[in-house]
């Protein structure tokens, strides 16, 4: 065993985290992250679920993931499909280059209570049991019963009068990255808003055996002591998760030693108080990323 495989496998035992054994996670999952010439088609599943890369509780809505080109602009998802428990869809490739495919979030999400009544703020709404829009028993389903949902407020519905108001900003970006040809780094230019990542390593040359940096981003500057998780796939066949936790540096960089082949899913996560709706009080951010590792 590689001595950078022996320490990382160490520190999974060590730092494995029950809790996120029985998580839902959103993920995305390409059916390879490096091309050759314009040609090529990439095909992406999008689900939730337990066991990271299985299809065992519900697919990932197609209306909000989007595409863009090496040069930065809109790409166009086709073949789309959702079924009970993934959605699927192809991106051609045809312009060289890093190609980003995925989703950024913006919500709110909360509640108050008037006349002693708690009502909630933001999600979804409406919809009817055991189905809702786009997901089989999902986000809007209706409630137990087939019975409708109340409907959702925003926060300009909320009484003066009204009490307890505890409203949470979110903000969440899901996104990979796939390469026709040579590597390029035009869709990494952060925006300044959020939780971002920008990579010191090309996230399509990622090699087992070889550390690779990531530096992360909060409103375009650096995220010191930001907890990171880093899962390898393939949950199904082993007894452990092998989830491992690590944190960047002061200068935002987080450094992974990865210790086989395969696909990894990385997500961080974050709660601050830098809120921009009147009222709200906390924001919460999420940045999660599916990263192929080359075997050297």
């Amino acid at each position: 065993m590689r001595p950078i495989a022996h320490r990382l496998l160490a520190a999974a035992a060590l730092l494995a985290l029950p809790a996120t054994a029985s998580a839902h996670r959103q993920w995305l999952l390409p059916s390879a992250t490096i091309f050759s010439g314009t040609s090529s088609w990439v095909t992406v599943d999008a689900a939730v679920s337990n066991d990271l890369f299985f299809f065992d509780h519900q697919p990932l809505r197609l209306d909000g993931i989007k595409a863009w080109a090496p040069d930065g602009s809109s790409a166009t998802i086709e073949n789309g499909s959702t079924g009970r428990y993934r959605s699927t869809f192809d991106v051609k490739l045809d312009k060289p280059g890093t190609w980003k495919i995925g989703t950024q979030q913006n919500g709110l999400m909360g509640s108050f209570k008037l006349n002693g009544e708690e009502r909630r703020v933001g999600g979804r709404g409406g919809g009817m049991g055991p189905g809702g829009p786009g997901i089989p028993g999902g986000p809007g389903a209706g409630a137990p019963g087939g019975a409708p949902r109340p409907p959702v407020l925003s926060v300009a519905n909320i009484p003066a009068e009204a009490t307890d108001v505890k409203l949470t900003e979110t903000m969440s970006r899901n996104e990979i990255f796939v390469t026709a040809g040579e590597p390029t780094t035009t869709v990494f230019t952060p925006s300044g808003k959020g939780l971002e990542m920008a990579p010191v390593t090309h996230p399509d040359e990622l090699v087992a055996g070889e550390p690779a940096r990531f530096r992360f981003l909060i409103d375009g500057q650096p995220a010191p002591g930001l907890k990171v998780i880093v899962i390898p796939g393939g949950k199904r066949y082993r007894n452990a998760e092998n989830a491992v936790e690590l944190t960047t540096g002061p200068d935002g960089v987080l450094k992974v030693d990865w210790p086989a082949a395969g696909m990894y899913w990385l997500n961080a996560t974050l709660t601050d108080t830098k809120t921009s709706t009147p009222r709200a009080t906390e924001r919460r951010l999420s940045y999660a990323t599916t990263l192929e590792v080359l075997a050297p």
